[in-house]
């Protein structure tokens, strides 16, 4: 029985694959070192010779995040891969332990190889079998440096949006009032350097204390910045909503937040101008879609988080592009030459500040596996910030 949560499209997409008898015979993990974090990409296998590629990355975790992806395979092996939702409600509800980072992200990964398989079978986007297009390009922003030739050098590859942490943190040590006022002082250079009509984003990245993100968030309304992110932390809405009431800056998070249930509270007490799911961690393609929904019913808009692979970038371009309320898309792309050929010379194509939607099957991309064992795992150490007493500073 076909899940009644799909959309007709989706329903008859799965139904035309049916008839291909896939069943999964496997799965397997590629963690790939960039410098300063680790991709963790998953592909799925099928008796056809389809294969769905995915990725679950997140910092700090890789190892055990590819440990998580790989305890799913006595679960998938021998079954239909197109039966996608049943997979996600199985993964996510039957291991009695749901949640958190480590598992959602790996339900993600593999919810996204799943969809990679559905596209490949039925020669199609994976955004077709989603309900087709709700626009004709996505608008991206693209992570920069906080200078303004930073800002102004995005500009000029023809982004009308950039965004940057502009908190002043200096070798790990957070100073609440001098971290506000030079990160005020960051941000008034850069929009002089820009002008009124380019957009500005903030990542404030969890490091504000309650009265330092009050204090930065009124100090930045003059800047009329599109969004701030991350000001507070997720452990309590009650401080989200004490800032909201403070200030009249836009407001967004959801980075670190999962599901649909994650982001129904962010929505309906519009806690936030812009919630942002991460396709990696959130739940995969579906389950975005879903949040996409829940913030199209509120008026809030979504801008998805997405500081990973191109496979994270299309995984969200699909999505982005059937789901009204997503306005604009994170997009951090590393053009390191052995990069492009991991991913055969890359698929996302930009114009102007905007990436086209995607025209290949599937997902439409793949891994190169050969180049991927080139640049094995490596740990790494993220900053760890602290205050002027030793204590631990958030980050």
């Amino acid at each position: 029985m076909i899940p009644l949560s799909l959309t007709p499209a989706m329903r008859a997409a799965v139904d035309k694959a049916r008839p291909l008898k896939l069943s999964v015979t496997g799965l397997k993990t590629f963690t790939v070192n960039v410098g300063s974090v680790n991709w963790v990409f998953c592909k799925v296998y099928t008796n056809q010779g389809l294969t769905g590629l995915g990725e679950g990355s997140i910092t700090s975790k890789e190892a055990t995040l590819a440990a998580a992806i790989g305890e799913h395979e006595r679960y998938l092996v021998g079954k239909d891969p197109t039966d996608i939702e049943m997979h996600y409600q199985a993964m996510f509800r039957w291991a009695r332990w749901r949640g958190g980072p480590i598992l959602n992200s790996a339900i993600s990964a593999i919810e996204i190889a799943l969809w990679d398989i559905l596209g490949k079978a039925l020669g199609q986007p994976v955004y077709k079998l989603l309900g087709g297009a709700a626009r004709r390009r996505v608008r991206l922003y693209k992570d920069v440096g906080s200078t303004p030739e930073a800002f102004l050098q995005a500009r000029a590859e023809g982004f009308t949006a950039a965004k940057s942490g502009f908190v002043r943190v200096d070798k790990e040590l957070v100073v609440p009032r001098f971290a506000v006022r030079e990160g005020l002082r960051r941000l008034e250079a850069v929009r002089r350097a820009v002008g009124d009509d380019f957009d500005i984003c903030i990542d404030a990245h969890g490091v504000l204390t309650t009265t330092m993100a009050i204090d930065f968030c009124t100090g930045a309304e003059a800047f009329h910045p599109l969004f701030v992110e991350e000001p507070t932390q997720l452990e309590d809405l009650g401080e989200l909503e004490l800032l909201r009431s403070k200030t009249k800056v836009p407001l967004a998070t959801g980075e670190r937040s999962f599901t649909k249930y994650g982001f129904t509270e962010f929505c309906s007490r519009h806690l936030v101008n812009y919630v942002q799911p991460d396709v990696c961690h959130a739940g995969g393609i579906l389950e975005m879609k879903k949040i996409g929904t829940i913030a199209e019913a509120y008026r809030v808009e979504m801008a998805p988080h997405n500081p990973q692979s191109e496979v994270s970038t299309l995984a969200s371009l699909h999505v982005d592009a059937t789901t009204p309320a997503c306005t604009i898309q994170e997009y951090n792309p590393n053009r390191e030459a052995w990069v492009r050929d991991l991913f055969f010379g890359g698929a996302v194509v930009v114009k102007d500040g905007f990436a086209e939607l995607p025209d290949r099957v599937g997902l439409g991309v793949d891994l190169d596996e050969k180049v991927a064992a080139a640049h094995p795992y490596k740990p790494v150490n993220r900053p760890q910030y602290r205050f002027a007493d030793g204590a631990v500073a958030d980050h």
